[in-house]
């Protein structure tokens, strides 16, 4: 039913106007891309993102635009993702931006940054104030040019070997963490490694890691962690809704006829929103899986919150003096956010607490 109501409002029909599907189809060239994701197959909703948006843009043209879905490691191990689109290796990929903060600090605003935004507020600044222009100013940097396809909305704080109930106990932590939520937790004492999903688990496994963080239950139970860090901490403050980008060769992207960019773009958000989708409805049961094989639920205290706004605040401002596109991003992402909140505040806070309260008298 999905399928038919995109390609109903997003193929063919927004691309051309009113030309039907197979007219467009008819006069439309035959293109084969490859994309290449920075996750396992295992992992079926996030590296299923690239596969649901080119059979979306498949079905749109009538089978003249083909995109062949790689997962992680087939062409280039899942971290190197964005420099297989630079360097032409593929046409596109499908990633976290905040992988490549490496590169550039601001690419952390493409996929979550620490007290940030939530999934709704995320897409709303992508798509509804300056946040892909600011980012596409920077993917462009390095040749490519970005659209959001997918978000494992609010993450959990990951898996622990052991309870962590002060900083103190976060002091030498070895913890897979990606992004700008290393560098906070790092001044708390924390050693943060980035490695990518596949490999966590035997890290955990062999000690060489004291815990991880990935998304949340549904992808974090597909990779086991409950069996070797049974401490699964929550909130995951550093990734309020974690979006993921296609990113595109910007001379291939440009080189597209303009109705293939279209059906891109809506291929593109309509991955966007059935990842949500897909998250909202699998969670919560896997949550509960969790629990009952041995998962132990602990929140992060208040004083190790507090301590980490601190240190983000602080790191923020020591990079935002040292890059322009950061400060410019970061002033855009914090005015959307403090707006955002002040309405949530009024209403959708107040109906959120009112119904976990009552979630069991309907």
């Amino acid at each position: 039913m999905k399928r038919r109501q995109f390609l109903q409002t997003a193929g063919v029909g927004l691309a051309a106007g009113t030309i039907a599907a197979p007219a467009v189809a008819q006069s439309a060239p035959e293109i084969k891309w490859r994309l290449t994701s920075s996750y396992p197959k295992s992992l079926d909703t996030i590296y299923g993102g690239g596969e649901v948006l080119a059979k979306a843009v498949s079905e749109a043209t009538d089978g003249k635009f083909q995109i062949q879905v790689f997962a992680a490691g087939e062409i280039v191990p899942g971290l190197q993702a964005l420099d297989a689109v630079e360097n032409g290796t593929v046409e596109m990929c499908h990633s976290a931006p905040y992988f490549y903060v490496g590169k550039d600090p601001t690419f952390a605003f493409g996929t979550a940054v620490p007290f940030g935004l939530n999934t709704r507020q995320q897409n709303a600044w992508f798509n509804h104030s300056d946040g892909m222009t600011l980012l596409n100013e920077l993917y462009g940097k390095f040749g490519t040019y970005g659209l959001p396809g997918g978000n494992t909305t609010a993450q959990m704080g990951g898996w622990f070997r052991k309870e962590i109930k002060t900083i103190d106990d976060l002091k030498g932590l070895k913890m897979r963490i990606g992004g700008l939520g290393g560098q906070v937790l790092a001044k708390l004492g924390v050693v943060p490694q980035q490695i990518a999903g596949g490999d966590i688990y035997p890290a955990l496994e062999k000690g060489s890691l004291d815990a991880a963080e990935w998304a949340g239950p549904y992808d974090d139970e597909k990779l086991g962690f409950q069996k070797v860090a049974p401490y699964y901490y929550y909130p995951g403050f550093w990734e309020g809704g974690a979006s993921i980008h296609f990113f595109i060769n910007k001379a291939k992207w440009e080189g597209l006829p303009k109705n293939y960019q279209a059906i891109l773009r809506q291929a593109a958000a309509f991955t966007n929103a059935d990842m949500i989708e897909k998250y909202d409805a699998g969670n919560p049961a896997a949550l509960k899986r969790l629990v009952a094989s041995g998962a132990q639920l602990r929140p992060f205290s208040q004083e190790i919150l507090e301590a980490s706004l601190k240190a983000t605040n602080e790191i923020f401002d020591e990079i935002a003096a040292k890059n322009e596109l950061f400060k410019r991003t970061y002033d855009s992402m914090r005015s959307f956010r403090n707006d955002e909140y002040l309405w949530w505040q009024v209403c959708e806070y107040t109906y959120d607490n009112f119904m976990i309260r009552n979630r069991n008298r309907g």
